[in-house]
């Protein structure tokens, strides 16, 4: 198999688990469906964070911002407040792909509004600029009417004509999580990616080389603002209701979470936040079925764990005892045979019956 078929080997087979498990395990639909939800909130949080090197905790302003203009667009399409629990099918799909288009553009907009001013902070400044902007987007729409303030907005149900809703945002979120997939690996395997890797490694050397680096770092934070208002459009739906402070800008739940998954897996490489992501999302399931009022201890003790005995995560750990195992495979190799030479015997002695030279 050539090494371009292999390294499309693993995501295919990821995807074809993907499509099978609702149907094999259909109970657990509404699990799958928040696993794929984690995929996107790890990969899209690592553009910046891991492979650019700005550690963001605002990137839940995104996924907030698209799922109240997306909730906002199908209210109004379905002409108000009063109408917009049942609608027909037509009318579902319609307006939750126009309400969708409206909450990437809105997202990216957002951000390179936000980018032109606040990527350049750097280190902690960053991050503290950017929890600010979490947890003031959330005040912000907890207090306007239109949005529905502190009560919340509800968003349509699905039509019955559609299937299940879990199943149906299931392979939604599946196929966005392919989608963000694919475009981050081909982007980081691109010059793009090198420019990211060059300010992560020293902005201050790649911007004297004349590197683009402002222009940079807002691109990548539009893609992965762009992800996350199409994960965020869909989640509200998903859910049913959008909560300002819970659900829509909850940085102490997803804002935190997908910084978490990212450094679990392996921040800087492509498949550490998905497998942070599964990993997780997996041990929360459990810690909540089995562990129930203590679940939120089990899990932060689990963190500390991860961060002191695998601070480069799952994929660093892996590498680095690969690396420790070749190492050992190499040194405990025995010593080659010295040459022979033509007339037989070893180099460095003489032929039977014969002297030395």
């Amino acid at each position: 198999m050539s090494p371009r078929r292999r390294a499309w080997l693993g995501p295919l087979l990821l995807a074809a688990a993907g499509v099978a498990g609702p149907f094999a395990a259909p109970q657990f639909q509404s699990q799958m469906a928040v696993l794929w939800v984690m995929v996107i909130l790890a990969l899209t949080w690592d553009a910046a964070g891991g492979q650019m090197g700005y550690n963001s905790f605002g990137n839940v302003v995104f996924f907030g911002a698209g799922m109240y203009a997306s909730a906002v667009v199908q209210r109004e399409l379905a002409g108000g407040a009063d109408a917009v629990v049942h609608l027909a099918p037509g009318a579902y799909l319609g307006g939750l792909g126009l309400g969708l288009a409206c909450a990437l553009l809105a997202a990216v907009l957002l951000a390179v509004l936000l980018g032109g001013g606040i990527l350049r902070l750097r280190g902690h400044y960053f991050a503290i600029g950017t929890l600010g902007l979490g947890v003031a987007a959330g005040e912000i729409a907890n207090g306007i009417d239109f949005l529905g303030a502190g009560s919340g907005l509800v968003t349509p149900l699905l039509p019955e004509a559609l299937g299940d809703r879990n199943r149906f945002f299931c392979f939604y979120f599946l196929a966005l999580a392919a989608v963000c997939f694919g475009v981050l690996r081909l982007l980081y395997r691109s010059r793009f990616g090198l420019l990211l890797n060059a300010i992560r490694d020293h902005e201050d050397k790649a911007e004297a080389m004349g590197l683009p680096t402002t222009r940079g770092k807002i691109v990548a934070w539009s893609v992965a603002a762009a992800f996350l208002a199409l994960t965020g459009g869909a989640y509200g739906n998903f859910v049913g209701f959008i909560d300002p402070l819970d659900v829509a800008f909850s940085g102490a739940t997803f804002g935190v979470w997908m910084v978490l998954m990212a450094i679990m897996g392996g921040r800087g490489t492509i498949w550490g936040p998905v497998l942070g992501a599964m990993v997780f999302h997996v041990t929360q399931e459990l810690f909540w079925t089995y562990l129930l009022g203590w679940h939120r201890v089990a899990l932060g003790l689990l963190i500390v764990v991860i961060v002191i005995f695998l601070p480069e995560g799952f994929l660093g750990w892996f590498r680095e005892r690969r690396a420790g195992a070749g190492a050992e495979a190499a040194g405990a190799a025995p010593p080659s045979a010295p040459p022979t030479p033509a007339g037989g015997a070893p180099a460095g002695e003489a032929p039977a019956g014969g002297a030395r030279a």
